[in-house]
């Protein structure tokens, strides 16, 4: 589906007066009077669009401020509400300023896209009223670009346009909006739109910005906080000291056997206090069942091992629990220094994530992030640009590959697959292109823009009585953000899609560093039924605890077990994962199957779907006839 969109001045829809008669209407001067001279209020000018305020009888200026009425936007101790207007056509721009201005707002017009993040950065607004239909970029892509800032992830954009087309207004909420208001709107309706989400960001921000008191008991901070702080000492650090350390509990599942639930929460408890008396002025929280986070924004790149030591030690030295149930707790660190200038919050998790995963195998249970080496940065420099260009053009694609059960049925289900056209008409697929995109903010923007296209894909399919599933890739640095797993959920709601309909896959490699992350967004989704599928799996005993650690419904096998008919050992192997995959309730998929034997060996060992050429090759139809599907 289309994201992009013309704009047509002669039919753009105006905004209207309370009497609904058109602001630009040659025949209405009474209107064009009004608006005019909202451009310069006078005092209780807000009124005239307050159902419910008194009428007022004085019109003496300075008799009505002596009475000391405060607009309602400048009654906020943190001073007038500041709107940022991003409209190209002049007098809608001034009407909708004076309306707002008019309630002591302040205003300010932006008329070219290109100006729109430069004005954010200097103007600092509340939010954001933007028409859909800007010359050169359009709303929804300067949506994007807006929420790909941190400092205006969580800006309140309220699109004002005069486009009727519902599919077009779900597109715009699923893309990162607020709010979609209908021209021609009636100005005290534009009024209450601004304040009610003005007031409720505000509110948001003092919740966010006040420093939460540690637990009373344990003195770690929410975990919520610490993440937030992380992101602020990233964008702050100038020097690239700093560093977050990772640190996993070692045999946490042993001990909670052994020792039950209640003693075992105990032990973290007694854990977290050690943690934060070792870790003097750096900042602790607690991750998750079995591993925290401390973040020591000051620490000398030189003294980050110095100072995982003396955590490691100093937990090591100490004995927790009772004579009988009395434990000492060895644990895994890893860490990731500020010197490699990370990106955003989830580059830094991730970073340390992987360190920690070094560590649990370490003969001193430490480890500090190294960049893994790959493709040269000039190289993925130049590819970025040509998806890059690519992206603004909206030439990317979606594919879709049936995915049939082989047992038989009429549930019908698509992987989804991303393309890039060139300008000759070529395809090319996801993997020529974006490993190159790994660390850039692009990466972020596909993903999050797939995943619309697939929630909008979902939408129509049930509005037409045509129900399907999607499987849809993403990417662990999409997925770690703060914003995705809430972005998504809303976007499920606004859409009334079941989701059900959504799987989201997570590739085993990826599964193996992110393990954390990833299992915190699993679990902010799995409320609303979004399921999730394990891909490219090969056995390994680590590969095997991934099964019982994440909250999967599917297994995609690798490729590689699709000539498992040619080789009896690999035959095996892959019929035990699949039993045990069974055992644990999930779904297994057989990958890029081409022949009919390796189909057939497959459907043999228990497979429970197949999906390849064998099949059907992806194309962007969803047209597979499931029913009559036969293998």
């Amino acid at each position: 589906m289309s994201v992009t969109g013309s704009k047509k001045h002669s039919t753009t829809a105006p905004l209207e007066d309370d009497h609904g008669t058109a602001a630009d209407d040659p025949a209405a001067p009474e209107v064009i009077r009004y608006a005019r001279r909202a451009e310069a209020p006078p005092a209780q000018y807000w009124r005239r669009w307050s159902g419910d305020a008194p009428v007022v009888e004085s019109t003496d200026e300075s008799e009505l401020q002596s009475d000391g009425d405060v607009h309602p936007s400048t009654s906020d101790p943190a001073g007038p509400y500041r709107i940022l207007i991003a409209e190209d056509d002049p007098s809608q721009a001034q009407f909708a300023e004076g309306v707002l201005q008019g309630t002591g707002m302040q205003t300010l017009i932006v008329s070219e896209s290109s100006t729109v993040i430069d004005a954010l950065e200097q103007f600092r607004p509340d939010l954001v009223l933007m028409d859909l239909h800007m010359p050169g970029l359009d709303g929804m892509a300067i949506t994007k670009i807006i929420r790909s800032h941190d400092d205006f992830l969580h800006t309140p954009i309220v699109f004002l346009t005069g486009d009727p087309d519902p599919d077009r207004q779900f597109e715009v909420l699923a893309g990162g909006a607020d709010d979609f208001l209908n021209k021609p709107i009636r100005p005290r309706h534009l009024i209450a739109a601004v304040q009610s989400r003005v007031q409720r960001a505000r509110k948001l921000g003092q919740t966010r910005s006040k420093r939460p008191e540690p637990a009373a008991d344990t003195g770690l901070l929410p975990r919520s906080y610490l993440i937030e702080r992380l992101g602020e000492e990233l964008r702050q650090s100038t020097t690239g000291d700093g560093a977050l350390l990772f640190i996993e509990i070692a045999g946490a599942a042993r001990l909670r056997e052994r020792y039950g639930y209640a003693a075992y929460e105990g032990f973290m408890d007694s854990a977290g206090r050690t943690f934060v008396e070792l870790a003097d002025a750096a900042s602790v929280a607690r991750l998750n069942d079995t591993a925290f986070l401390v973040l020591a924004p000051t620490l000398a790149n030189t003294q980050v091992e110095t100072f995982a030591r003396t955590l490691r030690d100093g937990l090591a030295d100490r004995t927790f629990g009772t004579d009988e149930q009395a434990v000492r707790l060895r644990v895994a660190v890893g860490a990731a220094d500020f010197s490699h200038a990370f990106s955003d919050v989830g580059a830094a998790l991730d970073a340390a994530e992987q360190a920690l995963r070094a560590a649990r195998t370490s003969s001193t249970g430490f480890s500090t992030y190294a960049p893994m080496p790959g493709v040269t940065p000039a190289r993925n420099h130049a590819i970025g640009d040509v998806v890059r260009e690519a992206f603004a053009e909206h030439r990317l694609e979606l594919a879709y590959q049936p995915i049939v059960a082989v047992s038989g049925g009429d549930d019908a289900q698509y992987q989804t697959l991303l393309r890039l056209r060139n300008h000759d008409g070529v395809l090319q697929a996801a993997g020529q292109f974006l490993p190159a995109l790994e660390d850039t903010e692009l990466l972020h923007d596909i993903d999050r823009w797939v995943l619309q296209e697939a929630v909008a894909t979902l939408h129509r399919r049930g509005d037409e009585h045509r129900p399907i599933r999607l499987f849809v890739s993403q990417s662990p640095r999409s997925l770690s953000r703060p914003a995705s797993a809430d972005g998504l959920l809303d976007a499920i709601a606004t859409h009334g899609i079941e989701g059900t309909s959504l799987v989201i896959d997570l590739r085993l490699s990826d599964a193996l560093i992110h393990t954390v992350t990833l299992l915190q967004f699993c679990q902010r989704l799995m409320a609303s039924g979004v399921q999730f599928c394990l891909s490219q799996y090969e056995h390994s005993d680590e590969a095997q605890s991934m099964l019982a650690q994440l909250p999967l419904g599917y297994l995609r096998l690798s490729s590689r077990y699709s000539d498992a008919q040619a080789a009896p050992a690999l035959r095996d192997e892959m019929r035990s994962v699949i039993d045990y995959a069974h055992r644990l309730g999930l779904q297994v998929i057989g990958h890029q199957i081409e022949e009919p034997q390796a189909a057939a060996t497959l459907w043999m060992s228990g497979i429970d779907y197949i999906q390849g050429n064998l099949v059907q090759r992806a194309s962007e139809d969803l047209d597979f006839d499931f029913q009559s599907a036969v293998l």
